[in-house]
């Protein structure tokens, strides 16, 4: 009996000596900020970004799936002008009737720092009324930016997404969509876009939103690895960085500080309404002011009865048709509810015991800031 009470008494102060340590330690570890951002996800480097190109070109080698040419004249033309450039002159008056033949339009990102002779993607798209793109070959089409001047040269074999097929009687079948497609590699880079990391000694942070509590800690941050006065808020949204003159130097200190994790604040109470879907997003710094809600669908239901009078028999009487019309009005009955609430989840099960749906949040929350008891702001899109 001692025996087996001496190792009760030794498993219960083992299990105190467990909790106590692991006590100690939780009080010993330091905080960790909650949702630790890294500063490559809340901000970008002011300068570094990508330009849009723009092309038109030619996709051939269509199954009989391209431009009817007799409504998209342009594409003719386009063949025309083509063949005249490759030595092939055509008869003035000519019609042709090209089945296998789509003019696209060409779209494609010139990243940052990108350099003649690299390769990147390209999407074409119909701009006539071709039925499908699958098959088609890219012909050499130019891509210029926005100041007319030819960044890069695209050419290849288009893939789609998609397959579709269709007979002469009319019956068809297609998944996905086939007048758009995608060529990996399809462009080759001829112009370099000049990108400067900053002015002098100085390179600018433009943060992904404007919000000054975020944007002191990111400052606080930077200061607090590198030195006091490296970093200054020009203002709610742009900060100015001193950094070292040479390239390889400013390189590795952008490096370091993209990596730097900094708890951003807290986000502006927001509600969202999308009037077209009936979509209602609410972030977490929602909150409702005490105030009571009823809510109750009123329809209102209007039939319409064809109604035939006859005349008597062996009268000269005419057979008349009326209708006949009968309005009827429902409400459902809505109860007064008290909603407050504090947080998020309180606001959405005060929202659900009345039984709202979405179409009617719509209005209960238009309602609610027009009352001054919706403590967000009210977008709607």
């Amino acid at each position: 009996m001692l025996a087996e009470n001496m190792k009760t008494f030794s498993g219960r102060t083992a299990l105190r000596l467990c909790t106590t340590a692991l006590a100690l330690i939780v009080a010993m570890t330091p905080d960790v900020p909650a949702r630790a951002e890294r500063i490559k996800d809340l901000a970008s480097v002011q300068g570094v970004r990508a330009n849009q190109l723009i092309g038109y070109g030619i996709v051939v080698g269509l199954d009989g799936s391209g431009d009817q040419t007799t409504q998209t004249p342009f594409t003719v033309q386009s063949i025309i002008s083509m063949l005249s450039q490759l030595g092939v002159n055509l008869p003035p008056g000519t019609s042709l009737q090209l089945k296998n033949v789509a003019a696209v339009m060409i779209t494609a990102t010139l990243p940052a720092f990108a350099r003649p002779g690299q390769s990147i993607d390209v999407t074409v798209s119909s701009m006539g009324n071709a039925k499908s793109l699958r098959g088609g070959t890219l012909l050499l089409a130019p891509l210029k930016g926005a100041d007319g001047q030819v960044y890069a040269i695209a050419q290849g074999n288009v893939l789609v997404g998609g397959v579709g097929a269709s007979s002469a009687g009319g019956s068809s079948v297609q998944v996905n969509h086939l007048s758009v497609g995608r060529i990996n590699g399809g462009a080759t880079v001829e112009r370099d876009v000049p990108t400067m990391l900053g002015t002098n000694e100085h390179i600018f942070l433009d943060m992904n939103t404007t919000d000054f509590t975020t944007t002191r800690r990111v400052v606080d941050v930077i200061n607090k690895t590198f030195g006091e006065g490296t970093a200054t808020a020009l203002d709610g949204r742009v900060i100015q960085v001193a950094a070292p003159p040479e390239a390889g130097q400013r390189v590795e200190f952008l490096s370091r500080i993209e990596t730097l994790d900094v708890r951003p604040g807290d986000s502006m109470a927001k509600v969202i309404l999308n009037a077209r879907t009936g979509s209602v997003i609410m972030n977490q710094a929602v909150t409702v002011e005490t105030c009571a809600v009823a809510h109750g669908n009123l329809s209102v239901v209007i039939t319409s009865e064809p109604v035939i009078s006859q005349p008597g028999p062996y009268s000269s009487g005419q057979t008349v048709q009326a209708n006949r019309e009968q309005i009827e009005i429902r409400q459902d009955k809505g109860g007064l509810t008290m909603v407050r609430g504090a947080s998020l989840a309180e606001v959405v099960k005060a929202l659900n015991s009345i039984g709202a749906t979405p179409m009617d949040l719509l209005a209960i929350l238009q309602a609610m800031k027009a009352a001054g008891a919706l403590r967000a702001e009210l977008e709607i899109i």
